[in-house]
Order: C-alpha cells, then sequence, then structure tokens
C-alpha cells in the first residue's frame, strides 16, 4: 500500500495538467502572447477564441450512449437506473475524454441502493490494477472550497474499507464493505501498458494547433482594420499646419492648405492589406487539426460539397468511427466494473468477477441509419435468416439500426 500521503502527492502533480485541459474545453485558455507584433493593449481589443477542442470532445461524446447489458443476470442496468443514467454515462465519458480519466464512487445509500457519483480526473487518483481494471487503492476530493480550491472533504479507498474526513466538522467516519475491491472505479480512454490511466482527447498537438489558428485569427482582425481603412499619408505639410487624423480618417472630403512656399501637399495611400493569406493559413490549421482528430472539415465550419447522405457522411468519418469504437470497448470495461462493484455492495458479498463474464454492455450505433439504410439492413437480415434461421433477432437488430421493439423502445429500459 502506497498510502494517502503518496495519492495526494500524486494528484497533486497531475491535477495542472487536467485542469489545463478543462480551459481549453471550457475555451478559457487566456490571451496569447503574440509578441511585438502586436502590442499587449491590441492583443486584447483583438483577442479570439476558438472551441474546436470542445467540438473534438463533443463530437466523440455525443456518438457514445451506452443503453443496457446483455445477459445482466446481476440487474447492473437497475443499479444505473436509480442513479440517473443519462446523466452518469455522459457525464463520466466527457470527463474521462477531457481528463483522460474520470472515476465513479460508490457510496452505500443506506436503502439498498448504492449511490453512484461521478469524480473528474482532476479531483480523484489511484494505484491500478493492470489486469482488472480496478484499483488497488484509491484518494478523491469530494469536496472543495470554490474560490480558494481548498479541500474541505476527501476520502481514502482500499478494499472492504472507505475513510472520508470532513475537514469542515473535523469528523472521520469509517464505512465497511464486502466488495471485492476499493469502491473507486476509473473509467479509462485509450489505456496503454505505459499510460494505464489512459490519454487525453485533447493532446498536446490539438492545443498546439488551436493555439496557431488562434493567432493567425487574431491577426487576421487586426489586418482587416487596415483592409477597411486603408493607412494614407501626407507629404510636404507645414510643421504648425493643424490636420485632424480622425477626420481625415471618417471625411469623404478633404482641404489642405497650400505651403508658405506655394507647394501643395501631397497625399499618398500606402499598399492595401490582402486577407488571403490569413483565410489559407487558417484553413491549414483547421486541416490539420481535422486529420488530428479525425474531424472533417465541415465539422469545424468550412462547408466543402453540398449536403451529403448518411452513408457518405458515415465513410467520411471513417476515423472517428474506429476511434468511437475503441472508446466503447474500453468504457464498457469501466462501467462493467462500475456494476459488478456495485452488485457486491447492495447484496453486501462479494462476487466472483467469473459470475459476471457473460454481461456485456449494449451501445446505440454510432451512426444512425437512415431509412434506405434500415431498408438494406432489413433485406440482409431476411437473408441471412434464411440461410441460418435466428440469427438476427429483435436484439441485434437493435445494435444494427438503434431502434428499440415495440413498447420496449426507450433510452435505458431493461428488459424483462
Amino acid at each position: 500500500m502506497k498510502g494517502i500521503e503518496y495519492l495526494k502527492r500524486k494528484l497533486n502533480a497531475r491535477r495542472r495538467r487536467v485542469l489545463l485541459r478543462y480551459k481549453y474545453y471550457e475555451m478559457k485558455n487566456g490571451r496569447l502572447d503574440l509578441g511585438r507584433l502586436i502590442p499587449p493593449e491590441q492583443a486584447v481589443k483583438y483577442n479570439s477564441v476558438l472551441g474546436w477542442c470542445a467540438k473534438a470532445v463533443d463530437t466523440l461524446a455525443d456518438r457514445l450512449s451506452l443503453i443496457g447489458f446483455e445477459d445482466d443476470t446481476f440487474d447492473f442496468m437497475g443499479i444505473f437506473n436509480d442513479n440517473n443514467p443519462d446523466v452518469l454515462f455522459d457525464s463520466a465519458i466527457l470527463s474521462a475524454l477531457i481528463s483522460s480519466c474520470s472515476f465513479i464512487y460508490i457510496a452505500d445509500s443506506g436503502d439498498g441502493t448504492p449511490n453512484l457519483q461521478v469524480i473528474d480526473g482532476s479531483n480523484a487518483t489511484g494505484i491500478i490494477d493492470p489486469t482488472t481494471g480496478l484499483l488497488q487503492e484509491g484518494y478523491a476530493v469530494l469536496s472543495r472550497d470554490t474560490d480558494t480550491q481548498k479541500v474541505l472533504k476527501d476520502a481514502y479507498f482500499r478494499t472492504g474499507i472507505t475513510v472520508v474526513r470532513d475537514y469542515v466538522e473535523r469528523t472521520q467516519e469509517e464505512f465497511i464493505s464486502h466488495a471485492p475491491a476499493p469502491l473507486l472505479v476509473p473509467i479509462i480512454y485509450r489505456p496503454d501498458a505505459r499510460r494505464p490511466f489512459g490519454h487525453s482527447r485533447i493532446s498536446r498537438s490539438c492545443m498546439n494547433l488551436q493555439n496557431q489558428a488562434r493567432m493567425t485569427l487574431t491577426r487576421a482582425n487586426v489586418t482587416a482594420e487596415f483592409y477597411s481603412h486603408p493607412q494614407r499619408y501626407v507629404l510636404g505639410l507645414d510643421e504648425d499646419a493643424e490636420f485632424d487624423s480622425n477626420k481625415a480618417s471618417i471625411s469623404s472630403f478633404l482641404a489642405l492648405d497650400r505651403g508658405e512656399d506655394g507647394s501643395n501637399p501631397q497625399i499618398g495611400q500606402f499598399t492595401q492589406q490582402n486577407m488571403e493569406p490569413h483565410i489559407s493559413q487558417f484553413k491549414m490549421y483547421a486541416a490539420a487539426f481535422a486529420g488530428e482528430t479525425g474531424l472533417t472539415m465541415d465539422d469545424l465550419g468550412f462547408a466543402t460539397e453540398n449536403p451529403s447522405s448518411a452513408e457518405a457522411i458515415k465513410a467520411s468519418h471513417e476515423t472517428l468511427r474506429l476511434t468511437a469504437r475503441k472508446a466503447q470497448r474500453t468504457f464498457g470495461s469501466g462501467f462493467m466494473n462500475v456494476g459488478y462493484l456495485a452488485a457486491c455492495l447492495r447484496d453486501d458479498y462479494a462476487f466472483s468477477r467469473n459470475a459476471v463474464y457473460q454481461t456485456t454492455p449494449r451501445w446505440a450505433p454510432i451512426f444512425e441509419p437512415d431509412a434506405s439504410q434500415m431498408s438494406g439492413i432489413g433485406d440482409a437480415a431476411i437473408k441471412i435468416n434464411q440461410a441460418v434461421p435466428g440469427y438476427f433477432d429483435k436484439d441485434s437488430l437493435e445494435q444494427l439500426i438503434g431502434v428499440r421493439a415495440g413498447a420496449e423502445a426507450g433510452n435505458g429500459d431493461t428488459k424483462e
């Protein structure tokens, strides 16, 4: 056991990076330093904000919808239904995509139904078992002061016991359970052997490309001022002549007197600024960001062609589809672990993991088919069932078309 102090240091060491990604997601990542090209007071005026990182996260999160479990022997979905699954699943998935890992805290409500609470990656950590995906021990901040971010309430998790400390009331409570692992379960996005707590959807490349695009957009805004009002100059004007530059910039008629030697002042105009280089550079960064995240230029606001069919949209998002499929596998494993430990807490018995190995998560289709696709799927299912009777049933068709049969329709409902 590493102990609570080790976990606190581990959380503090990684909290800053997680909060940085939340700033990019919430578009609060501050003003960029544009160097000597643009004075600071002008940079504040023309500062630009982009939501590409938020778009990359939301586009994937919106396509991940857990609707239930197959062979749900221990009624995992019943536990989730008692904990507002529409919000719980979406909140856990969104937080995991941003911070690479979110956590679900399982607590005993006292009435036999476990309470589930999502904790973001900046407020929880632990030592993970790479085989099961469960924690060996964990630590979570349950409450912070909104102004100072000081910890008001936290919890330390070990197998069979959860210690909750309230620093305001100066109390400490211990909760005993028969669960075979700590009651803090990680929901991880793209884990690997080197980084078992996964990777963030908002990568360093995404942040850098968004920063470069913001700088380009800011320069374009400054250039637009000179594009709308080209700079002019006057030669041969007397030093003591009264000249109102503001009036000259907005007046349609300008009168200038002769000099003392009788010469006329010469008026000229600098070359007008060109917006095209900035537009091309901005599109270049958009294309690079789209390639990095599996999006298309249309997703980032650049219309490239006429409206496409559902099949064409699916084909253009092939990289996103593969990414979503991978995320379904890792998130599904995490939610299975939550249901498993919650069932152990509910029944006050340490079930073996072998007892739930046949239970699998059911996800809604990543891309909902249109009417023509549904018709094609139906024809194919009929032909396959003629060759192999019973191969397709309503459950397997539901996973293809995302529509439940008859009175069973409804997101998250369990089947009898």
